[in-house]
């Protein structure tokens, strides 16, 4: 498969250097038959790549049958307003994996998606659309989603088989069953990460409630601008969940997760990416999704993602690794993520007819690969001393394979983490104690924790923040809606009335309390009080803290308990477990490119 995405990549090239438009005369005739000059020219282009002419002449029809239907899809389209689609079937359609499907784009999300299970044979519950590196959303209309024509169209299954569809109706129900599991997967995966993601501001005993935090390179917890810290929770969050899939080669339901990461990351400032390399990881991660799918040629800017990885590295890291050796000490673990980098930058170019660039790139994933391998006998003398496999394989690649040093390293590793988690537990536990001390001078738990969070921790200066006291509303007291003449006047001063609305709910019609409020917050109310906001104007009954006694409330924390659980389990332990790899598809892959890329070396010479 791929050295034939290799020659239709080269046949186009030399088509597009050579001006020649195979849908027109000599190559095409009036009723869009194959002409007579195909042939001739197949044997040109057979010679120039020292291939089977009939091989070359196969590729070059199914080159020129796909521009002639993309030109009758282009005239058709013009005239009755009929979109084709190029839709991209999963892997376990072993035949005709690529079709063309022909549309309106006023149709939503829900019918396109009813239309491809109903002409390809899928249960439409159970397969998700990805166009445009997005999942297709079932209540908009194609076009309000920049569906366009002759658009790409992947079908991913959310749980791939390898089952034939003459297997009895037994199996068949398993499988729908399987799949309807993995969709309630996902939807928890999503609540999880969505409420993990509001308590890193908001928990307050950090020792019986998981939260999400965000670390730097070391460990230690860094502060994020509010306006950005729940996107890049939920992108952090949603690689994670994704990366997990990975593991266990379920890229059909991986994928969405990536994407859906890339989507928060897209929310956050540009400054922000540069300064980690998690952006850069996920760019690596969804192409290698898409190449382990079979469905590299969907991904139209792969090239752009490994651009943009590999720029992101430089940033983070600095040129030739500097800023890394100065956190770190060194790059050895790194590396892991280069060699993955130069492997998708060799497919990519071999995919796209340019050999010599392949090789280039291929050649430098096997020189890593060689320099990061890793003797089975060093890793059991390691685990020997007590250490993880995960911890050895880490520690040996960032001392170049000396074992004594790598039990040193992994030694004041442990030691550095331990030393870090007790000074983070102490200013969490410091940030409790000033909670409580300004709850028991009559703040409320929301207004503590804000006032605190505009005094940077401060205690002193948060209890000068009588205001957020004076006026924070209690979670079960039900506030009147102000009146229009107070929500005009904050308008009059400039804010904008939604939110003047808002700050005058929280602060029972106080206009002088909303104004001060909203110029501190920049026209804003801060999180906290925009949760007070909601409490508020709802009943006590579907407040969570008030309803904790009930039966329903009780229901749904079992079910929160349960979606944060399942999200926790996939965020690994190690904190750098995504340069940990064995390395072994890997090895199998470059082995396989590079055997295709020295045969096209062979025949270069021989001609």
């Amino acid at each position: 498969m791929a050295q034939k995405k290799y020659l239709q990549s080269k046949l186009t090239q030399f088509l597009r250097e050579d001006k020649i438009q195979l849908w027109k005369p000599p190559y095409t005739d009036e009723n869009k038959e194959v002409g007579l000059a195909l042939k001739d020219l197949a044997k040109k282009y057979s010679d120039k790549l020292e291939c089977c002419e009939n091989e070359v002449e196969k590729v070059m029809e199914e080159i020129r049958c796909k521009a002639v239907e993309r030109g009758t899809g282009n005239e058709h389209y013009k005239t009755t307003g009929i979109a084709t689609i190029e839709v991209f079937l999963p892997p376990r359609v072993k035949k005709d994996r690529k079709s063309l499907l022909e549309t309106r784009l006023h149709i939503t999300g829900r019918e396109l998606r009813s239309k491809i299970a109903e002409t390809f044979g899928f249960q439409e519950n159970y397969i998700k659309i990805v166009i445009n590196k997005k999942q297709l959303q079932l209540g908009e209309t194609l076009k309000e989603q920049g569906v366009t024509h002759n658009v790409k169209a992947m079908v991913l299954e959310l749980k791939q088989s390898e089952e034939d569809v003459r297997k009895t109706f037994q199996v068949e129900e398993e499988k729908q069953n399987e799949a309807k599991l993995e969709e309630k997967r996902i939807q928890r995966t999503k609540r999880g990460l969505e409420i993990l993601a509001e308590r890193a501001e908001m928990v307050v005993d950090p020792e019986a409630t998981p939260y999400l935090d965000i670390a730097n390179q070391t460990g230690r917890s860094i502060r994020i601008p509010p306006s950005e810290r729940k996107a890049l929770m939920l992108a952090m969050g949603y690689h994670e969940k994704g990366r997990a899939f990975l593991k266990r080669k379920e890229y059909g339901i991986a994928l969405p997760c990536l994407l859906d990461a890339d989507k928060y990351f897209c929310e956050c400032c540009r400054e922000l990416l540069d300064t980690v390399d998690n952006y850069a990881v996920l760019q690596l991660d969804i192409v290698w999704c898409y190449f382990r799918l079979g469905q590299l040629e969907c991904l139209d800017d792969a090239e752009k993602k490994l651009k943009l990885a590999q720029e992101c590295f430089r940033k983070c890291y600095g040129e030739n690794h500097q800023r890394l050796l100065h956190i770190k000490g060194n790059c050895g673990k790194e590396k892991v993520l280069f060699l993955r980098l130069y492997l998708l930058q060799g497919i990519r170019n071999y995919h796209s007819g340019n050999g010599e660039e392949a090789y280039e790139y291929l050649n430098k994933a096997c020189q890593l690969l060689k320099e990061l391998y890793i003797d089975p006998s060093k890793v059991h003398s390691l685990m020997q001393l007590g250490f993880s496999a995960q911890e050895a394989r880490l520690g040996l690649r960032a001392c170049d394979g000396n074992v004594d040093h790598a039990a040193v390293h992994i030694t004041n590793r442990r030691e550095e983490l331990d030393q870090i988690k007790k000074e983070e537990r102490e200013k969490k536990r410091r940030r409790l104690e000033n909670i409580n001390h300004l709850k028991g001078m009559g703040y409320s738990p929301r207004a503590a924790r804000q006032a605190l969070h505009q005094a940077s921790g401060n205690l002193e200066e948060a209890l000068k923040m009588w205001w957020l006291n004076d006026s924070a509303p209690e979670s079960n007291n039900r506030q009147q809606s102000p009146s229009q003449e107070k929500i005009d006047q904050l308008v009059y001063m400039g804010f904008d009335a939604v939110a003047a609305k808002a700050a005058l709910r929280v602060f029972r019609g106080n206009v002088q309390l909303a104004a001060q409020t909203l110029v501190h917050n920049g026209g804003r109310l801060p999180p906290d009080l925009q949760l007070s906001a909601e409490d508020s104007s709802s009943t006590p009954s579907t407040s969570p803290s008030d309803s904790a006694g009930t039966s329903s409330a009780s229901t749904d924390e079992d079910m929160e308990t349960e979606a944060v659980n399942e999200v926790l389990e996939d965020i690994p332990e190690h904190e750098e477990d995504y340069l940990d790899s064995t390395l072994e598809d890997e090895e199998i892959i470059i082995a396989e490119y590079l055997s295709y890329v020295e045969n096209i070396k062979s025949a270069a010479k021989k001609n």
